[in-house]
């Protein structure tokens, strides 16, 4: 069955940086679109960024410039690079798997599997 685990979360100052892991297994990792999303305390799970099997990448207006999302195909992972961290930023963070093309898929939140999580805290 398809499993996403995510690692690297951690506590950070505003300013700072984390990198986000996901380790995926159970299908065919070149055919889906992977994505992070996040939700904190009190707030709908939103979409953070997107890639697919192209290396096209989409990311949420609060986070260009600042995150960076990749994959490496050769170890079915994907990472969510986030520099220049605000408090705002708080949120547990969700690796994301759905079938298909950035194109063809829909909104991140709508994607169909999701990780169990792992979470981010940036203090001011």
């Amino acid at each position: 069955q398809v499993q996403l685990v995510e690692s690297g979360g951690g506590s950070v100052q505003a300013g700072g940086s984390l990198r986000l892991s996901c380790a995926a297994s159970g299908f065919t990792f070149s055919s889906y679109c992977m994505a992070w999303g996040r939700q904190a305390p009190g707030k709908e799970r939103e979409g953070v960024a997107a890639i697919d099997r192209y290396g096209k990448a989409v990311y949420a207006d609060s986070v260009k410039g600042r995150f960076t999302i990749s994959q490496d195909n050769a170890k079915n992972t994907v990472y969510l690079q986030m520099d220049s961290l605000k408090p705002e930023d708080t949120a547990m963070y969700y690796c994301a798997a759905e079938r298909g093309t950035i194109e063809t898929t829909p909104l991140v939140a709508d994607f169909g599997y999701w990780g169990q999580g792992t979470q981010v805290t940036v203090s001011s």
